[in-house]
């Protein structure tokens, strides 16, 4: 098992549009008609999975897959109509603050009784649940930080040089064993899971894909640099709690401690990265274009909505006892010591 596998094999299609992609990316079909991505369900597994090949090709891309696939100016046409139907139903669902100082004073207010996924892991969840939930964020933890490296380009001065050294930690300070992403292969290996880049692509249900699409959608386009400040943003602020949470899980159901050191690193750093974040990122991005407020307000927001259906799915099914992963894994160990 090495996470350091450079390409992940295509995934299963879900449907025509998903079907469509992964056919062209092999070199044996047609790409679908803008027509099709307009129609389908934005948050649905068939528009999330060819949105998801379209954008991987910007990370590792996949076996058998040419590296000039990349800049197909076709499949490139489709990806923006993927886009459009996937931003345009966000904006319209996100519930939205009346301002940016609304928006991140919601978020640095913990709830007194919070029900989310960290809350249940830490106080109920069990083993299996734990195991579930890492190979879920596995589809991000794997490259983290890439997603928000693609902004440094579109931003200048206090706001560049802020993220650049929030990055900069997130990549382990120049030290390739403190790298985040090898840091929660080894939580991986102490859960039994295969750490190989995207081996869960296939399990993770259309709610898990949106948070990491959105992630790249924001990152990769110049005119969504103050949402992807947002996103950031509400990521780094939560973390910290979030992360005390859920080391406190990993010790709790014997997850092992490369799995609780996880967390505990993300307590302790991302305590820090939200002040620079608040304090240089925002407000030096907002110094020099203060008419990007209302789209960090709205990275902010969005990616509270699609946390909040994550979240959902996750519980709903592990309350009635059942796998929230399209393939549920191969059982592992009672108890991991």
């Amino acid at each position: 098992m090495n996470h350091d596998h450079p390409e992940p094999g295509l995934p299963p299609a879900r449907g025509p549009l998903s079907a469509a992609v992964t056919a062209y990316l092999r070199g044996t079909g047609e790409l679908p008609r803008a027509e099709d991505a307009a129609e389908a369900e934005p948050y649905g597994d068939d528009l999330q999975l060819a949105l998801y090949l379209c954008y991987e090709l910007h990370y590792r891309g996949f076996a058998g897959v040419a590296d000039r696939r990349e800049w197909d100016p076709g499949l490139l046409a489709v990806r923006a109509a993927l886009e459009d139907r996937f931003l345009t139903a966000l904006r319209a669902d996100t519930p939205g603050h009346d301002s940016l100082d609304d928006a991140l004073a919601a978020i640095l207010v913990e709830p007194v009784d919070g029900t989310g996924v960290s809350h249940h892991l830490r106080a109920e969840g069990e083993l299996w649940q734990v195991r579930e939930y890492a190979a879920l964020r596995s589809l991000y933890h794997l490259k983290e930080a890439d997603p928000h490296a693609w902004v440094l380009p579109r931003l200048w001065g206090r706001a560049k040089a802020a993220m650049a050294a929030v990055e900069f930690d997130e990549y382990g300070g120049g030290r390739a064993e403190r790298v985040h992403a090898r840091l929660f292969a080894n939580l991986m290996t102490d859960l039994d899971l295969d750490t190989v880049y995207g081996r869960y692509l296939d399990a993770a249900p259309a709610e898990a894909l949106a948070v990491v699409n959105m992630m790249s959608l924001f990152g990769l386009h110049r005119a969504l640099r103050g949402a992807l400040v947002g996103h950031f943003a509400a990521v780094e602020i939560t973390s910290s709690p979030g992360s005390r949470r859920l080391a406190e899980a990993m010790r709790r159901t014997g997850a092992g401690p490369a799995a609780a050191f996880f967390y505990d690193e993300h307590v302790e750093a991302d305590a820090v990265h939200e002040q620079v974040v608040r304090h240089e990122v925002i407000a030096g991005l907002l110094e020099q274009e203060p008419h990007l407020a209302a789209d960090v307000a709205f990275g902010i927001d969005a990616t509270g909505h699609l946390e909040d259906r994550l979240g959902g799915k996750l519980l709903a099914h592990w309350r009635a006892g059942r796998s929230a992963l399209r393939v549920p894994l191969a059982a592992g160990p009672a108890h991991i010591s």
